[in-house]
């Protein structure tokens, strides 16, 4: 059973793992389907370098995983329960208000 501190910790890995921009896409193409970093880097445009530091970041999330396959390595979600609750999470979400702008304004009020 997870105690407050735990859930917390996982919300804040969760958070970690979606804040940055490049996540949240590497993110969203590993929920249609396992992906490699050289191909995730030319799908998105972006270096295997970036990709690859993303990737390490989200594996200490525990959101991805890696599955060897000979030279390459295959990342997808950890669980397809997370694929499914991300998933959720955005529909919900966009569902309570699409227009609404994401700021900051709880940092500054505390």
């Amino acid at each position: 059973m997870l105690t407050i501190a735990s859930r917390i910790e996982v919300m804040n890995r969760l958070g970690r793992a979606m804040a940055d921009p490049t996540r949240s896409r590497i993110l969203l193409s590993l929920m249609r389907k396992p992906g490699y970093p050289a191909r995730l880097a030319n799908d998105l445009g972006l270096t295997r370098t970036n990709v690859s530091n993303h990737l390490t970041c989200l594996r200490g999330c525990g959101i991805v995983v890696a599955e060897p396959e000979g030279r390459r390595t295959r990342y997808e979600i950890a669980d397809p329960h997370l694929s499914a609750a991300l998933d959720a999470l955005i529909d919900v979400t966009l569902a309570v208000d699409e227009g609404a702008p994401c700021i900051d304004e709880c940092r500054r009020a505390l």
